[in-house]
């Protein structure tokens, strides 16, 4: 196999890097090298900036039309190329391919399109007479060069849910891809700039290193990361020195509470589905069960059906398979790791080892018995993992729920209406799935509390992340 030679792409095209650094990009479902991406130094990261900065100059003056009709013709050419991006992620990630254009690629179509239209959609109050003889007025405006920094579970996805809003609010980017991660960013910047000024979308490939010497680089006037809480509190403290604005989406640990009353059979499908899907590598997985007790044998008999029917694990290439691989070999270690140290109280469902021989691959895997102070109930595992618990009634599945430092999604499973909308009220969750989970619109938003992070993707709300606020008073008086 021929190992391909990736490129940073900065001010409209791909650039050979000042520092001679480079890394491996592992295809986690053969464990082979496919390609070599540089390691950015500080140099790279301060040049990509300075390109930002210049670019930002003429972009921050195109009118929200304008930045409208380069997103839509951004949306229409990654349509066009579809099964190439596909192909990219699944190589990228080890995804399954048959479903990255209609449940990744397609989504990111539609989200890119959603900020098109959100780019003339600038909101603020009145211009009017708020003091005697003064008339108020607000301007929203670009914030300036926005730093990025994008995980390894949805590569292509996250780059799109950092680019669009900032590029439609009129500010320019620097964006991070992980570096076990970075083809499918690169191959978005490379369609996007078919359309955009030089230098308003660019990306730089890279370690731990260099993601510090972006939040660290002076130019940035805010920066926006998707990652664990550990990269989120250092984000955040980095950014801190300088007054930067920070945008953060972290960790979660998405409590799932299934009443007696649910539709056990609907439940366990959409829960198997929500929580292996990605092989389970998702903020929001449906991967900590809270059951009823007095339904707790029938939902455990159904969830593990449905677990042996539907979780089939497999290369990226086979036909009817829920996930591939996890991502990276630390990823796979962390996994196992849990499974190794699963207290005595605790048992195995099902699943609980690495499976296929090369390859990141791990069994979808459920275990009871746990306690709520136990690490595999408290601690974000990121993996084909499921735990399942055994609750009396809703005081104690409401405590339990919220007894966690992550606060990004949950959902609740019940017949009971009243029930389902008192529960919404007191989760402490940006978002509350009632009888589903996951399904993301691009008109809603998501985000956390807590440990979970602040700022919010997708929606208008997170459009308005991008900007800022501006008050201009006029004197009206004789």
């Amino acid at each position: 196999m021929t190992v391909k030679k990736l490129q940073n792409f900065i001010g409209g095209k791909y650039q050979s890097p000042i520092s001679e650094g480079v890394s491996d990009v592992i295809d986690p479902s053969t464990e082979q090298v496919y390609a070599h991406a540089p390691v950015s130094s500080a140099a790279d990261v301060d040049h990509a900036y300075k390109v930002a900065a210049k670019a930002f100059e003429t972009w921050s003056q195109t009118t929200p039309s304008e930045r409208q009709l380069a997103l839509f013709r951004i949306a229409d050419a990654l349509e066009a190329r579809a099964e190439e991006a596909a192909d990219v992620e699944s190589q990228n990630t080890g995804k399954p391919r048959t479903t990255l254009v209609d449940y990744e690629i397609g989504p990111s179509v539609d989200q890119i399109r959603f900020f098109a239209g959100a780019a003339r959609n600038l909101e603020g109050r009145a211009t009017a007479e708020y003091l005697r003889d003064h008339t108020s007025s607000i301007r929203r405006e670009p914030i300036g060069v926005i730093g990025q920094v994008t995980p390894w579970n949805y590569p292509l996805n996250m780059a799109v849910w950092k680019f669009a809003p900032a590029i439609a609010a009129g500010n320019t980017i620097v964006l991070k891809p992980s570096d076990t991660t970075p083809a499918s960013t690169l191959l978005l910047a490379e369609i996007a700039s078919e359309f955009l000024p030089e230098g308003v979308f660019n990306v730089v490939t890279g370690d731990r290193d260099t993601g510090r010497a972006m939040i660290e680089n002076h130019i940035p006037q805010m920066v926006s990361i998707t990652g664990s809480v550990r990269a989120g509190m250092e984000v955040a403290k980095t950014a801190s020195s300088d007054l930067k604005r920070v945008h953060l989406e972290l960790g979660g640990k998405a409590p799932v509470i299934v009443f007696a009353d649910a539709d056990f059979q609907k439940a366990a499908e959409g829960i198997v589905a929500a929580g292996f899907f990605n092989a389970g590598q998702d903020c929001t997985a449906a991967t900590r069960l809270l059951v009823q007790e007095s339904g707790y044998d029938d939902f455990m008999t159904a969830l593990i059906a449905e677990v042996k029917k539907s979780a089939k694990v497999g290369m990226p290439s086979e036909p009817d398979i829920l996930f591939g691989p996890v991502n990276n070999a630390n990823q796979l270690a962390r996994a196992q790791g849990f499974i190794d140290r699963l207290p005595d109280h605790a048992k195995i469902e099902t699943g609980g080892s690495r499976i296929l021989g090369s390859g990141y691959f791990f069994e979808p895997t459920v275990l009871s018995g746990l306690k709520q102070t136990d690490e595999h109930i408290q601690d974000e595992i990121f993996g084909p993992v499921m735990t399942v618990q055994k609750f009396t009634d809703d005081a104690q599945a409401l405590e339990w729920a919220n007894d966690i430092r992550y606060g990004l999604a949950s959902s609740v499973w019940t017949s009971n209406h009243t029930r389902a909308m008192r529960f919404a009220k007191y989760l402490d969750f940006g978002t509350v799935w009632v009888n589903t989970h996951i399904p993301l619109a691009a008109e809603m938003p998501h985000g956390g509390f807590k440990h979970s992070g602040y700022g919010k993707d997708l929606s208008h709300y997170g459009f308005e992340d991008y900007t800022r606020i501006k008050h201009v008073m006029h004197y009206i008086g004789n």
